[in-house]
């Protein structure tokens, strides 16, 4: 049932969204000894690419700036799709799951389009490698969910995060591991974070995101840089749904749980990227089975 706590959630996730990205660069710089950008320094970046114009190279066409609304518009849908916790979410309906995850493809897919219409050879190089990860990332998160789907009894994601919240026990920690394992390994490969691609570098042999929007300046890149703190944020979500299960939780109890389990995401988020360097390209691949793996046996382990 959808109720002003569903539409509360989504508003709070427009708003707070980039304050993840802004925990897990401050999170890096205290591991590195450095004081650190303030907190608001994601909404500030953002207000100043606003204000810029945009530049398009002459082998652009409009393929670039559509493509960069419907990544955003992806995004926003997605977030509705998105329960918290025990509150609903503002659309749910069954097999709501597999639409969420053509909505990321449709996110992929855009970003894709965008870079090769720039005719730049880096730009394509980061779409290739963008396109060979994610067959491998897409079953993860859909064999993930249908476990959760098979243990829960529900086909929305709705039904099935209030269920775990109302049902949570020691007896289903076997299954909600392997579970959580492939939604981590999912969210850093779709949000671009290490070990699977680092953010912080423009190094033409490592980079696959930040490839990709080389060509975006402006509003575009604005656009696109939020719509990825959105992406963090749907995905962050699901993690922190499985991890945090609250028993009992009313509404508003349950979205503090939600954002208090992103915040701390993020942090980890951060302190992984700390501790470990970004894995060889043909390395990835193996990661993604082992999320692929890991899910596949949590749906055996259901079934049995």
């Amino acid at each position: 049932m959808i109720t002003c706590l569903s539409w509360f959630g989504p508003a709070l996730a427009c708003t707070l969204a980039p304050m993840l990205l802004s925990v897990v660069n401050r999170v890096k710089a205290l591991v590195a000894g450095r004081n650190g950008q303030p907190l608001l320094q994601p909404y500030r970046d953002l207000a100043r690419l606003l204000q810029k114009g945009a530049v398009y190279s002459e082998t652009t066409s409009w393929v670039l700036p559509l493509a960069t609304v419907v990544v955003l518009a992806t995004a926003l849908v997605a977030l509705l799709l998105v329960p918290m916790g025990a509150v609903p979410a503002v659309i749910a309906f069954p097999g709501d799951f597999i639409v969420l995850a053509a909505l990321l493809a449709l996110n992929r897919v855009s970003l894709v389009l965008a870079a090769l219409d720039t005719g730049s050879s880096l730009e394509g190089m980061g779409a290739s490698r963008a396109t060979q990860l994610a067959p491998l990332a897409e079953p993860a998160l859909l064999l993930a969910l249908a476990a959760v789907a098979r243990l829960t009894g529900h086909l929305s994601l709705s039904g099935m995060f209030s269920q775990l919240s109302t049902a949570a026990s020691w007896p289903v920690a076997p299954i909600l591991f392997p579970v959580t394992l492939a939604l981590v390994i999912v969210c850093l490969v779709e949000n671009a974070r290490l070990p699977v691609d680092d953010p912080d570098t423009h190094l033409e042999l490592t980079m696959i995101h930040e490839g990709m929007v080389l060509d975006h300046s402006g509003p575009d890149l604005a656009i696109v840089q939020y719509a990825g703190t959105l992406k963090l944020w749907v995905l962050g979500s699901l993690v922190v749904g499985v991890v945090l299960p609250v028993t009992g939780a009313v509404g508003p109890v349950s979205l503090l749980v939600t954002v208090g389990g992103l915040i701390a995401l993020a942090a980890g988020i951060g302190g992984l990227e700390s501790t470990m360097a970004r894995l060889r390209l043909r390395h990835v691949p193996r990661l993604l089975m082992g999320a692929l793996v890991a899910a596949f046996l949590a749906l055996v382990l259901v079934f049995r």
